[in-house]
């Protein structure tokens, strides 16, 4: 238990401003659920009630939502190979991750939502599950969740550890309580050595802070690519194909703006839009609709057709069997200061990527493809409307990002070993 009085006022002033906060998560959740409804459902997982879920003890990893949940895969899938005895829960707070999470490992894995960071909460979901460790996907900072491993001798780890100058600029109101919950992790596995500086100006100490790499580098390219990839453009007929991933709301209107000058140089252009958010997905074909074209959906039509202007991918985990389909991609969540989304997806699966300049969530990934020529960064709608038409344009520019982008990911594999190494001596004897 912590001796620390200095600790002990920073937390129950923490933990009664999240007890008084509390009626706002229900809100939150009735509020999120009109758009999602998934939303509605396993309410008392949010607050660790767990009826007749099989106690302890787990392997435990928590990854926020499909990105996280994606950029976990390579580490899941070697954990499952390595050690086949032991019981693996992963965690989500959104129910995108939690499709997700089913949708790729179905019963092999436990799944449940991370309760919401009160104390009590956080003592039900350690003392029910007793993980042998807690694998913390990129940068989940609670502090009441932190303490409570360290207060029951779970080892915590930050994995594939990112932390944005904008997330540490953002945690500058709690730096003092989170300085303290970041050290009592056993190690913080960075992606890069700016991620590594930022952990240590939040308050890590040097002893706790490993450059690993990236392990969204790691993700193995799926076996069928290229034979998913003929069957869709068989379908859909010869003509050049784009597409817009990962969109956020915000961007809509700039894709169908987007489409509507590119069409005018291509006219039997087509589109493939992923919007990030499943809530959006009829939003998008309907907006398609109304501005006269032709749309049809994964979800009922599954390929598009050869009159088909748009079509919308409104299923979860295969965009980057999609992104194999297209001449060359637009990654959304750039447009807005969302800070952008993954960049290595398009580039393993062999696509020209384009992207907006709202970086900062992948600032060194992106760095790392401009440098190597897999990039082209847009201003602005109208520059990567400009960059997406000039790589229409021009097959070669394109094979030529393509063959950078393919190399790029390929030299920056590496992390998942070493990450690998930091977790076998904390793992249980195998049986």
């Amino acid at each position: 238990m912590p001796t620390d009085p200095i600790e002990r006022l920073l937390r129950g002033l923490y933990s009664v401003a999240l007890y008084l906060l509390a009626p706002i998560t229900v809100y939150h959740l009735i509020w999120r659920g009109f758009r999602q409804p998934a939303y509605f459902q396993r309410w008392s997982e949010r607050y660790a009630v767990y009826g007749d879920l099989p106690p302890g003890p787990v392997l435990w990893l928590h990854a926020v939502s499909v990105g996280e949940v994606n950029a976990a895969v390579p580490l899941v899938n070697a954990l499952r190979r390595e050690r086949p005895d032991l019981r693996l829960l992963v965690t989500t707070i959104t129910p995108t991750g939690s499709e997700r999470v089913q949708a790729l490992w179905r019963d092999a894995v436990e799944h449940v939502y991370l309760p919401y960071d009160l104390p009590g909460a956080v003592g039900r979901f350690l003392d029910h599950f007793r993980p042998h460790a807690a694998l913390i996907m990129e940068t989940e900072l609670w502090p009441n969740l932190l303490f409570g491993c360290r207060d029951r001798g779970i080892p915590a780890l930050i994995l594939n550890a990112r932390l944005s100058a904008r997330s540490l600029h953002g945690y500058r109101v709690l730096a003092p309580l989170v300085a303290r919950a970041l050290r009592t992790v056993r190690t913080v596995a960075a992606q890069s050595q700016a991620d590594a500086a930022r952990f240590l100006r939040l308050g890590a100490r040097e002893e706790q802070v490993a450059e690993v790499g990236n392990l969204k580098f790691d993700v193995a390219v799926p076996a069928d690519l290229a034979e998913f990839a003929a069957h869709c453009r068989g379908q859909a007929g010869p003509r050049p194909a784009w597409i817009a991933a990962s969109t956020h709301e915000d961007e809509e209107a700039a894709m169908v703006a987007i489409h509507r000058r590119l069409r005018a140089r291509y006219p039997d252009l087509l589109l493939l839009w992923a919007p990030r958010h499943p809530e959006r997905f009829r939003v998008v074909a309907e907006t398609a609709r109304a501005a006269g074209w032709r749309v049809s959906t994964r979800a009922r039509a599954r390929w598009p057709q050869p009159d088909d202007a748009v079509f919308v991918i409104d299923t979860l985990g295969e965009l980057t069997h999609f992104y194999a389909c297209a001449d060359v991609a637009f990654v959304g969540g750039s447009l807005q200061p969302v800070g952008g989304h993954n960049l290595l997806e398009p580039a393993a699966a062999g696509t020209a990527v384009v992207t907006g300049p709202h970086l900062h969530n992948f600032a060194e990934i992106a760095q790392r493809l401009d440098d190597a020529g897999a990039l082209r960064i847009g201003a602005d709608a109208d520059a990567v409307r400009e960059a997406l038409q000039a790589l229409l344009d021009d097959a070669a520019a394109r094979a030529r990002m393509v063959e950078a982008g393919r190399a790029l990911v390929e030299t920056g594999r590496g992390a998942l070993a070493r990450t690998l190494a930091l977790l076998r001596p904390l793992l249980p004897v195998a049986r």
